[in-house]
């Protein structure tokens, strides 16, 4: 077996690495073995990593006893939720690319034979998906695994209930005192948020898409449990190396359309749609956005969780993991159970392995699903011609015809929506946000949490071109392409004109006379640079359109 890493390690004009290698510790027999990189996104600034460099620990024990030496190396980690609603915001998509760029950065400089990436917040799966395709070097995703669910008032709360409370508090719902204690009781340990936003819905496409191994994600981040998940990766790399698997090998277009069955049937997050398009030009596949729309309509939403269903994410784990997912989606025919995983084995055989709880209620039959088509949809129209998704799960609205609220960045909407300036029927129109406009495509949990927590999600309808977390539910509408900040028709909306959102359709419309929206676009001209020097920089320069997965380079 041809080891990459022996052009660091061996032969006698490498005697000047293995004596750096040597002085941390590393023997000769160590570097003669192996070397399974472990690519960590820990991080002391937020709960959903904070528990993976104990995780990287489990690790390294099973590549130890599978017969590797495991490596160790950081890269980082953006919090959406604490950055939410700040321009601090700005740098979590960016930090996807960082991310991908950083790991693939340290494995072509060490050489690595495997990688093991450790995972958890919602740009770093992504990150290190696009890393190991762009690669294609023997890899593993481990999920660092979901927080538990909160209490509060005997029923479990998550991250997504403070963030409505903030709505209701504005308007005098709740009290001050209830906030607070929302707020106290919501997160009660480490582990990423705890409802099929974007983590959760990440980690589910890396288990049905073969990246992870099936019965991996689902088990909690403080689990015990969690422990011995890793040292099964750690064995799963070392036989990925042996048998030279590789991450094309197993994300193929198959493997693609599962992952995107799975997003439809949990409800999963919309930001799936930016993130699978991103990893599929890695990985050499051709996937475009009309992609989603056949297998969303062929797809039943059956599986209950949060933000539009009842049960959070640790729910799964007790209903028997996302293997159960697995085999109602075969049942179903809803897959291609001959696509390979990382085990070696196909879809189908891990998915049969799986073993249901007796009695659970979040996975459910698929003679009785939530709804008989899955949970987004991709439209497009005049006021989106290269596309953009609507989130239906949760709400069984169709169609919105409303008069525009126009505001030219997040900010400027949530103080609208706490003020009380938002009324039953208006379109809240963001823009500006988008990759290029924002710069960094900010998620806007909090304006549409407001919106929710004002009692107006079934009533307004939201139109961006930036993104939604994956705890936004109602009827919003994000990714609108072209963006403003590419003269795209979102550009032109004025405040009173009529916009209609249709799904059975498929369009989203500015009810404006073609010539009157020519005529606007002709006059419209690019706002200032906001960020001339430094990432943000780089990224404006480098970044695709949403539709197009928002990356800043090509496979």
């Amino acid at each position: 077996m041809f080891l990459k890493s022996s052009t660091i390690t061996q032969g006698p004009s490498r005697a000047p690495a293995r004596s750096y290698l040597k002085s941390i510790g590393f023997s000769d027999e160590d570097l003669r073995k192996p070397i399974i990189g472990i690519a960590n996104t820990w991080t002391e600034t937020m709960n959903c990593n904070y528990k993976l460099r104990d995780l990287a620990v489990y690790v390294k024990e099973g590549v130890r006893a599978a017969g590797g030496t495991p490596m160790e190396f950081n890269t980082i980690a953006i919090s959406d939720g604490i950055t939410m609603g700040t321009e601090g915001m700005k740098a979590s998509l960016v930090s996807r690319e960082v991310i991908a760029d950083s790991i693939e950065l340290v494995a072509r400089g060490h050489m690595f034979d495997g990688i093991v990436a450790l995972v958890a917040c919602d740009k770093t799966i992504p990150g290190a998906a696009m890393a190991l395709l762009r690669l294609n070097t023997p890899g593993v995703i481990l999920y660092g695994g979901s927080i538990l669910p909160g209490r509060y008032k005997g029923h479990d709360i998550t991250i997504q209930d403070v963030f409505e409370a903030v709505g209701a508090h504005a308007r005098g719902k709740i009290t001050d005192a209830d906030l607070l204690e929302i707020e106290n009781n919501a997160c009660p340990g480490a582990g990423a948020c705890g409802g099929q936003f974007t983590a959760n819905t990440m980690a589910t496409v890396m288990e049905l898409i073969g990246l992870s191994p099936m019965g991996t994600a689902a088990v909690p981040q403080v689990d015990v449990r969690k422990q011995e998940v890793a040292r099964r990766c750690g064995h799963i790399i070392l036989d990925c190396v042996k048998h030279d698997r590789k991450p094309r090998d197993i994300a193929t277009r198959k493997a693609f359309e599962n992952a995107i069955a799975g997003v439809a049937g949990t409800g999963g997050s919309t930001n799936a749609v930016l993130h699978l398009i991103a990893m599929a030009r890695e990985a050499g596949v051709e996937l475009v956005i009309e992609d989603f729309n056949p297998i969303n309509n062929r797809t039943p939403l059956f599986v209950d969780l949060k933000p539009g269903g009842k049960y959070v994410a640790v729910d799964v784990d007790l209903a028997g993991g996302i293997g159960v997912i697995a085999q109602r989606l075969m049942d179903g025919k809803f897959v291609d159970g001959s696509a390979l995983t990382c085990t070696g084995r196909t879809f189908a055989e891990e998915a049969a392995d799986a073993k249901e709880t007796p009695g659970q209620k979040v996975i459910r039959p698929l003679s009785d699903p939530l709804k008989l088509t899955g949970g987004l949809q991709i439209l497009r129209g005049s006021l989106a011609p290269e596309g953009c998704v609507v989130k239906l799960a949760g709400h069984d609205k169709l169609m919105h015809r409303g008069p525009a609220r126009v505001f030219e960045r997040e900010e400027d909407a949530m103080l609208a929506v706490t003020e009380g300036r938002i009324q039953a029927g208006d379109v809240v129109v963001i823009r500006y946000e988008g990759p290029r406009g924002g710069p960094g495509m900010r998620e806007m949990l909090g304006v549409t949490s407001a919106i929710a927590g004002s009692g107006l999600s079934e009533s307004v309808a939201l139109i961006t071109d930036g993104r939604f977390s994956g705890a936004t539910h109602g009827f919003m509408v994000a990714h609108v392409a072209p963006e403003a900040a590419n003269g795209g028709p979102i550009a032109a909306v004025h405040e009173g004109d009529s916009i209609l959102v249709d799904v059975a359709g498929g369009v989203v419309n500015i009810e404006v006379d073609a010539a009157e929206l020519a005529a606007r676009l002709k006059e419209w001209k690019p706002p200032a640079v906001r960020y001339p020097t430094g990432v943000f920089a780089k990224y404006v320069a480098l970044v695709s359109s949403a539709s197009e997965g928002a990356v800043t380079g090509r496979a």
